[in-house]
């Protein structure tokens, strides 16, 4: 069994380290089975990489692009939550995306599908989940996108 950094390593990316909280929040919380992780943003050097509206000067890869980066950082978390060990984790159970959109951007789903394509390329089948999309009209730091998910860990 890889590690998550060697698995995001073999799909041509690096694992970046994991983000602190900068609010009134932890970054993950285990109960029971399940890792849930904290809202994610595209960052990317300790930055916010993609900023701005979509549909409002933004595309939908810069979007995709977006869900991916938050992606990556939400595999930091899972496997500072972990503790190194790729072997603890069960499956992606849920992804919960955050869109930031302009009036009369409803393409949500396909800016999420960046994140979601990435789970299923890391875990395989056990990286196919259930998944919201919802469109908003800002978020944090003025990111694009934001994804929160929730992992089973093996009893």
């Amino acid at each position: 069994m890889s590690t998550l950094p060697e698995r995001v390593a073999k799909l041509g990316f690096i694992l970046p380290q994991p983000a602190k909280a900068v609010a009134a929040y932890i970054p993950f919380v285990i109960t029971g089975n399940l890792v849930f992780i904290s809202g994610q943003l595209p960052m990317e050097n300790g930055k916010v990489a993609v900023t701005g509206l979509l549909g409002g000067g933004l595309g939908l890869g810069d979007g995709q692009k977006a869900a991916r980066l938050c992606a990556l950082n939400v595999l930091a978390q899972l496997d500072t939550a972990t503790g190194g060990d790729a072997g603890r984790i069960e499956r992606c159970v849920k992804l919960s995306g955050f869109v930031a959109s302009a009036s009369g951007f409803f393409d949500q789903p396909k800016v999420m599908n960046g994140a979601s394509e990435l789970m299923e390329q890391v875990f395989g089948e056990t990286g196919k989940h259930a998944r919201a999309a919802v469109g908003v009209n800002a978020l944090p730091l003025n990111a694009a996108v934001e994804i929160e998910a929730i992992f089973a860990l093996k009893a």
